[in-house]
């Protein structure tokens, strides 16, 4: 057996690393799903192991972090749409209208 390891295997080994950090710290209850940080890590850790696949492909490792890839985007975009929700909830709170033609 041949053990070969290129800086393009480090970089998914951090990859790995970021997502089972993000996982360990969801479960210890230091981070939450309703933040941008567990997302974004997983999103990061993902994309590093896909880069380290461009040079050593495997098309189930490939598959399985193109969709969790994709699962964090969507997590990510699904925070920033809360974030703006709540922000103009806030808004109507502290008697801002949100628009001009709304009834008080």
């Amino acid at each position: 057996m041949n053990f070969d390891y290129s800086w393009y295997d480090f970089v998914g080994n951090i990859g790995v690393l970021l997502i089972v950090s993000a996982y360990l710290l969801l479960q210890i209850e230091k981070i939450t799903t309703a933040g941008f940080l567990y997302s974004v890590v997983n999103g990061v850790g993902a994309s590093f192991i896909i880069f380290s696949l461009m040079f050593e492909f495997n098309l189930s490792a490939f598959i399985i972090e193109f969709f969790w890839l994709l699962i964090s985007i969507l997590g990510f975009a699904l925070q920033i749409r809360r974030s703006l929700r709540a922000r103009t909830v806030k808004q109507d709170d502290a008697g801002i209208p949100a628009s001009p033609l709304k009834a008080p």
